[in-house]
């Protein structure tokens, strides 16, 4: 769809060689309606200037095409061609994504996280597909989690046990496909099952990876349409092209380190605020949507103390975040989630004036973890844990490059030398 845009030519009027485009022709490129247009104007993502003779605005057509660009992931002209890793595992482009070509959101609403999970690394649908964890790795992973502060996040449990776990494994550093295979089947489980139980709960270790992961985040009993959206959030999470954390995965593939560092690179690339952490301050804002019986209060709040409405817009879907329509349509089935998603969307209704792009899958997720009773930090550790599937399909596609081969040259900026001792 993109590439036709890029190269269209309409009868509204020049759109090359310099010629500024119209907000329809603009609007065309883009694929979205002229409004959303004017909003990339006043986020600051494009800039427009008055036609000559009034009859509207006008805009850059290198500008516009940057700008699609960055929808697709696609490097600019003179961008280093070393920045670019080809990779068969996810493609985003026109407010769709495909994992290994087919409908990622499809696939959340027809297989389990395990299924797609196994889809991803090796190109199969295995049906009925359980990960039960090796016993050595999760005792010893359950021994260091036990170990941590009773304050410690889930987040923080899940990189200590990675590395109990790769302690407990000699056979961690055979980067042959079937052991990583075997090492990603069996990481994922330990992860999940070393976290405590929520207080009153039990929990199975050899069924479904969506409910034992409940049992570890909330102490409501799940249902079968609770465990499904559950299950379609890990799913639809699994990956999305390089991401932070997936490129400072496949730095540490490149350097051959073994599956279980590659998986904390992908875990610390992911402490920080901006990757991973989005639901919190969601699932807080929705609460207090909640507490307050109103979004419209609480949107101004945000607005007023400059943070931003948290949950909205996406940089890579100028229309709309599949991932946030699919878990929006799978919480429709919760009968008990229905207030925290009638709050999420009265926050998208409130904001659009100021930010028409709609909600991202940030939003749905906390409607996620406010309807189930987790902690705001819940889906963080849903992210977590459903994107170590795509960073282990990242890291056998890397273990098959020349290693070493993520290694961009740095443009020195430091004072000319010789320079005498300091």
């Amino acid at each position: 769809m993109y590439g036709d845009l890029m190269t269209e030519t309409t009868g509204e009027g020049p759109a090359a060689g310099g010629a500024r485009l119209t907000t329809r022709e603009a609007a065309r490129r883009l694929g979205v309606k002229p409004e959303t247009v004017y909003a990339y104007v006043s986020r600051g993502q494009l800039t427009s200037r008055r036609d000559p003779a009034g009859r509207g605005s006008t805009f850059d057509p290198r500008e516009v095409d940057a700008l699609v660009r960055r929808g697709r992931r696609e490097p600019s002209a003179d961008q280093d061609a070393s920045l670019r890793v080809s990779t068969g595992i996810t493609l985003i482009e026109a407010d769709h994504y495909w994992y290994r070509g087919v409908d990622a959101v499809e696939l959340a609403r027809r297989h389990p996280y395990e299924e797609v999970a196994e889809w991803l690394w090796t190109g199969t649908l295995r049906a009925g597909l359980r990960l039960p964890a090796p016993a050595g790795p999760l005792a010893a992973a359950r021994r260091a989690v036990g170990a941590l502060p009773p304050y410690s996040a889930s987040t923080d449990r899940l990189r200590v046990a990675a590395v109990a776990a790769a302690a407990a494994d000699p056979l961690r550093f055979d980067l042959s496909r079937e052991a990583v295979l075997g090492t990603a089947r069996s990481l994922i489980p330990t992860l999940v099952d070393a976290l405590p139980l929520a207080a009153g709960t039990g929990g199975a270790e050899d069924g479904p990876l969506a409910a034992r992961l409940w049992s570890r985040l909330t102490p409501r009993p799940p249902n079968t349409p609770a465990l499904r959206a559950l299950d379609t959030a890990l799913t639809l999470l699994i990956d999305h092209d390089l991401a932070a954390s997936t490129l400072a995965v496949r730095v540490a593939a490149s350097a051959r380190a073994h599956p279980y560092a590659v998986v904390s690179a992908g875990l610390g690339a992911m402490d920080g605020p901006l990757h991973g952490a989005a639901s919190g301050p969601v699932h807080r804002m929705l609460t207090e949507v909640l507490d307050r019986g109103g979004a419209a209060a609480v949107v101004a709040d945000h607005l007023r103390a400059g943070r931003g409405v948290p949950g909205l817009g996406h940089r890579l879907y100028p229309r709309q975040d599949p991932r946030a329509t699919a878990l929006f349509e799978a919480l429709a089935a919760v009968p008990e989630a229905a207030p925290a998603v009638a709050a999420a969307r009265e926050v998208a209704a409130v904001a659009a004036r100021q930010d028409p792009s709609g909600a991202n899958v940030d939003l749905a997720l906390g409607a996620l973890t406010v309807a189930a009773g987790m902690a705001p930090e819940a889906g963080e550790t849903v992210f977590a844990v459903a994107r170590t599937a795509g960073w282990i399909a990242h890291a056998l596609e890397e273990y098959g490059e020349p290693p070493l081969r993520m290694r961009p040259s740095g443009h020195y900026t430091g004072p000319r030398p010789p320079r005498p001792l300091p």
